[in-house]
């Protein structure tokens, strides 16, 4: 959500920044419905000033018996009263409408993410590690899978559609073991507190993150009005919703392992085989929330912390800054990390890091109290992948495959899958 006084206070600015994002300005459209919010507010403090000037002169002329006047002075009162009753139902109209058209209108970029309009124009930061040479042909995951016998499409096409699978024996171990080993590094290494949150959330809690209303059919909602989550990130980033934080408890930083479900509306004909793109996976989530000052530095932080995971699993990868237009709804500034897949020949995203600024806080009314200071602030939240597990599995079946079509186990998953060195 924006803040409409800075928009008033901005708006070239504001509207530059839609600009870059690929966006028609819209100042002069919310600015006259906050006119119009305002002009109305006036007029009811008016009316309100009117009716308390007029309820105390009913005193004075009734001591003066002057009855002509008292009655002309309740009748002012009566209507004063009668105009604020109905003004105030339009006034909450007028700030719902304002609302809705805050809602739809994505983040406000930082000065130094890339402008550009799609994700040609996303700039790369650094590679790490280097890709490894293969003396055969590799395969894509989802052809090792099913070699082996682990990876079942069919069967999960056949109990639930397109875009699931089964996973079986020592892949779905596999699968469990990325998991726990991304929490226990970041929560005993990175300083994460691990939470284990509600996996069907309410319609608020959804609009606070910005995944509603905008992006509704990318979720997928029961008959009782509560929506699946798309990620950990909707229930965590709430825990503070409508909350004033003391600003000596942050930041607060948080990880959690749970699956996530998401429609994939719009990705028809994308990724179809494998599990790239499904309706449900693991990933294991990073968030933060902290203040305006220090927002910069954790959005790092976080970013650090995701790369280790793939550092400490031997994985290639590349990081890359995301142009104005390619970063998400709610985001300020994104890093994506891309995973290498010698089966594709590509790097694949496995995290991607966000800063929100203040955006998310807005929507949730959630603020803080810096020490010494009688008003509040904003806080301002952050989410990343720490990493998704689903990619990570793979990611480890592409680049530890041998020629034989067997997987080397990575040595950091070994103490979770019982010493298991090779799955074949």
């Amino acid at each position: 959500m924006h803040d409409i006084k800075w928009i008033r206070e901005n708006p070239a600015a504001f509207d530059r920044a839609l600009a870059n994002r690929g966006k028609p300005p819209l100042s002069s459209e919310l600015l006259e419905i906050d006119e119009r919010r305002r002009a109305h507010l006036q007029k009811l403090q008016e009316a309100q000033a009117t009716a308390n000037s007029a309820a105390k002169a009913i005193g004075a002329a009734m001591a003066k018996k002057d009855l002509d006047e008292a009655n002309r002075l309740k009748e002012l009162a009566a209507q004063s009263k009668a105009f604020i009753q109905a003004g105030e139902a339009e006034e909450r109209e007028i700030i719902a409408e304002l609302e809705a058209a805050l809602a739809g209108i994505p983040n406000v970029p930082f000065d130094d993410v890339p402008v550009g309009k799609d994700e040609t124009d996303n700039v790369e930061i650094h590679k790490v590690g280097t890709p490894r040479s293969f003396d055969f042909a590799p395969r894509q995951h989802f052809e090792l899978g099913e070699a082996l016998g682990l990876m079942d499409f069919e069967t999960a096409a056949k109990i639930s559609g397109a875009r699931f699978v089964v996973l079986k024996g020592a892949l779905a171990r596999l699968e469990r073991a990325l998991g726990q080993f991304m929490l226990d590094v970041h929560t005993s290494e990175h300083g994460y507190t691990e939470v284990n949150p509600p996996f069907l959330v309410k319609t608020e809690t959804a609009y606070g993150t910005g995944n509603l209303p905008k992006f509704a059919e990318d979720l997928f909602q029961t008959t009782v009005g509560l929506w699946l989550i798309p990620t950990a990130e909707v229930p965590v980033t709430n825990f503070v919703r409508g909350d004033i934080v003391d600003e000596a408890t942050l930041p607060l930083r948080y990880t959690a392992l749970t699956p996530s479900f998401r429609s994939e509306a719009g990705s028809a004909g994308r990724d179809t085989r494998g599990m790239i793109r499904v309706h449900q996976f693991f990933k294991t989530e990073l968030v933060s929330i902290t203040t305006a000052e220090t927002s910069t530095a954790e959005h790092e932080r976080m970013l650090g912390c995701a790369e280790a995971i793939l550092k400490k699993l031997g994985l290639p990868f590349r990081t890359i800054v995301l142009c104005t237009g390619d970063m998400g709804f709610a985001s300020k500034k994104t890093y994506d990390i891309e995973v290498w897949l010698p089966g594709q020949n590509a790097y694949r995203e496995i995290s991607s890091c966000s800063n929100c600024g203040d955006f998310q806080a807005r929507r949730m009314n959630a603020r803080y109290r810096p020490a010494g200071a009688k008003g509040t602030q904003f806080l301002h939240t952050l989410n990343g992948s720490g990493v998704a597990v689903g990619r990570a599995l793979v990611a480890v079946l592409e680049n530890y495959q041998n020629a034989d079509g067997s997987i080397t186990v990575p040595e950091a998953l070994r103490p979770y899958m019982g010493g298991l060195e090779r799955i074949g």
